[in-house]
């Protein structure tokens, strides 16, 4: 009797490079981890050195927090290891805040038990003219430990690994290179300003790296999807430093769910082999071919389906007729003006749930003006329509507040006070502390506690404005100041069980039946993704611990000024009229301290309101591409099951 062939997985048959796909970077980076200390122990069995490649960033971050976790609670030692640092800026302080040598020390040496005479980073105060002389003897150093063993790498928007921008050539070596614009708009977020991110570095060249035994590059977020495809799917090329790595024999990529989005395997599964429709692909499909075809959804045709490759959901589901309508009304039914579900007996096809209602609902927001900038609309509408809206602040934003902005708000609390005949006192000595700080402030120290918290004042009372605006009572507002955020630096701390006790106890409190959050993870300063991850454990401890309103509670995620969601992913959608529109930018506004000139912020160099009205009117416009009803603005959002 002849055996039945299973079928042939066929799902990376466009990837070039292998990859390795996770929900998300800690579970990648925990996998990873296990497999460098399986490493370290198995050279230790043998009695011989360990050479590790390493990487800095905000991308391994997780890695060597997990790493310093097994060297503490499972003796995972270092003292076989010898570290190559990839690149640091040049010139630069090897104790600057932004330097890659503290970095280091910071994230991983200082927690190990790794030989200090056994750690090489490149070095950025060494003085121009003996550059050369100082990458060939990096060269030397890794030839003379044996090469390396395992070289970790993150991976630029443009393709770079380590400092090798495009154009870098495939046998390069340690070198000075000077940094292409987007690499530094990109690390813009680590520096107070785009001037003071150096315009040169030094890098380990494409060959350097390609000599290494065995390669690992990771990448997360959304923001690395497009570069990760090109990289893996398409042909190498020096225009994509990382393409290149397609001529190591022994590399693999390991990326979360939201970098790996636009692997074909990811974004259009239909053309690997077989695939099961489930309603979510068949929208995915549609809505893509219709953008694609600049067509709205009615309009496709047999013709469009069998030209786009969807001939086999045509064979499975019919005339393309019968689809269309389908994934119509999936679209339309995601548009609601009435965010909190409608006060009536039953709608089946609308987002939220009719009862119960009114809700009790919590908008948790990472900085002191997400929810403002994020769903302004919807929280304005949440209020109007009756429900008990709460805001959960989770962080103090004290950073994102300019030093000018600072002594502005000194000299007004100095002259309010000489008005009001106040004798000032401790504050009066505070205040004149603050301002002697300021005066002589380095542009790369960090606050004192004074300044941060002052700092902190300004964003809370901007944020009790907003809540005032729209209508919000007093006692709903909550300052959780969150205790991972409060470094002073853009550097934050891992979660801590004290960020989530202080989060269960505010859900407690409440019990709501309905909990936004933010599910934005490409905020280059990484405070929303942390955020996000108190909520959902706070949340699951709840449940696994059996309280009776956890059941009822929905997640919503909303996407903050950095990027939106795609269209097929969205659940709801929350319609603006221009005068909504106009009331959000208002809101906004109330957030003086982050208009005009804010700090840390990112490659994207518009204001929020202006970042936040381009996004929402965006999503109205493709819903009117696809069809819909053509609104100013929609916010939108994703229900996440916990």
């Amino acid at each position: 009797m002849a055996r039945k062939q299973s079928a042939v997985d066929l799902s990376d048959s466009f990837e070039k490079i292998p990859v390795k796909i996770f929900p998300n970077q800690q579970t990648a980076s925990l996998q990873i981890a296990r497999e460098i200390a399986a490493f370290i122990r198995e050279k230790q069995s043998r009695k011989q050195k360990c050479v590790l490649g390493l990487a800095t960033g905000s991308t391994p971050k997780s890695l060597y927090t997990e790493l310093v976790r097994m060297h503490r609670e499972e003796k995972l030692s270092f003292k076989n290891v010898i570290t190559f640092n990839l690149d640091e800026y040049y010139p630069i302080d090897n104790d600057a805040l932004q330097s890659y040598n503290r970095f280091m020390r910071v994230n991983l040496f200082d927690h190990i038990d790794i030989n200090p005479k056994n750690i090489h980073i490149p070095d950025g105060q060494v003085d121009k003219e003996h550059i050369r002389e100082h990458c060939r003897t990096y060269e030397k150093m890794i030839e003379d430990a044996g090469g390396i063993d395992v070289q970790i790498l993150g991976i630029g928007i443009n393709g770079h690994i380590g400092f090798n921008e495009p154009g870098s050539g495939i046998y390069s070596r340690t070198r000075l290179i000077t940094l292409e614009n987007s690499t530094r708009i990109a690390n813009a977020y680590e520096f107070a300003n785009i001037s003071q991110v150096p315009r040169l570095a030094i890098t380990m060249g494409i060959g350097t790296i390609l000599k290494s035994k065995r390669i690992i590059l990771m990448a997360w977020g959304s923001s690395k999807a497009s570069v990760i495809k090109k990289a893996v799917e398409d042909d190498d090329t020096e225009h994509v430093p990382a393409s290149l790595l397609q001529n190591h024999d022994n590399v693999q990529f390991y990326v979360d769910d939201a970098a790996a989005a636009e692997l074909t395997r990811k974004k259009s599964p239909w053309l690997t082999g077989d695939c099961e429709w489930t309603p979510s692909i068949i929208k995915k499909a549609v809505v893509n071919m219709a953008l694609k075809m600049q067509k709205p959804v009615l309009s496709l045709t047999n013709k469009d389906y069998n030209e786009y490759g969807l001939s086999d959901l045509l064979v499975e589901k019919g005339d393309a007729y019968e689809i269309n309508l389908q994934v119509y009304y999936m679209l339309r039914d995601t548009i609601t003006g009435w965010p909190g579900g409608k006060h009536v007996d039953s709608l089946p096809s609308h987002p939220e749930r009719s009862k119960p209602w009114p809700k009790k609902v919590v908008i948790f927001s990472p900085h002191p003006d997400d929810d403002i900038i994020s769903m302004g609309g919807t929280f304005q509408r949440l209020h109007d329509q009756g429900h008990d809206v709460h805001v959960g602040y989770q962080t103090s934003g004290n950073i994102a507040v300019t030093d000018e902005f600072v002594t502005r708000f000194l000299d007004f609390a100095v002259g309010f006070e000489k008005i009001a005949g106040i004798n000032t006192g401790k504050s009066g000595q505070i205040m004149v502390d603050a301002r002697k700080f300021l005066a002589r402030k380095k542009s790369n120290q960090v606050d004192t506690k004074v300044i941060r918290e002052i700092k902190g004042l300004i964003r809370q009372g901007e944020a009790r404005a907003t809540c005032r605006y729209v209508g919000i009572k007093e006692e709903n507002v909550h300052f959780l100041n969150l205790p991972f955020y409060e470094t002073g630096m853009i550097e934050k701390k891992p979660m801590s069980e004290k960020d989530i006790r202080i989060t269960m106890e505010m859900l407690r409190s409440i019990k709501p039946n309905q909990v936004f959050c933010a599910g934005d993870f490409a905020d280059p300063h990484g405070t929303h993704i942390v955020c996000f991850n108190v909520v959902l454990e706070s949340l699951k401890r709840i449940k696994a611990a059996g309280d009776e309103w956890i059941s009822n509670c929905w997640l919503w995620l909303y996407k903050g000024a950095w990027q939106e969601w795609n269209i097929d992913e969205i659940e709801m959608a929350i319609p603006m009229s221009p005068d909504q529109v106009l009331q959000k930018r208002f809101g906004i506004f109330i957030h003086q301290s982050q208009k005009d000139m804010v700090p840390f912020q990112g490659s994207d160099s518009r204001e929020f309101w202006q970042r936040a009205e381009e996004r929402n009117a965006n999503t109205a416009n493709i819903y009117a591409d696809l069809g819909l009803t053509h609104y100013a603005a929609m916010e939108a959002f994703v229900r996440w099951n916990y």
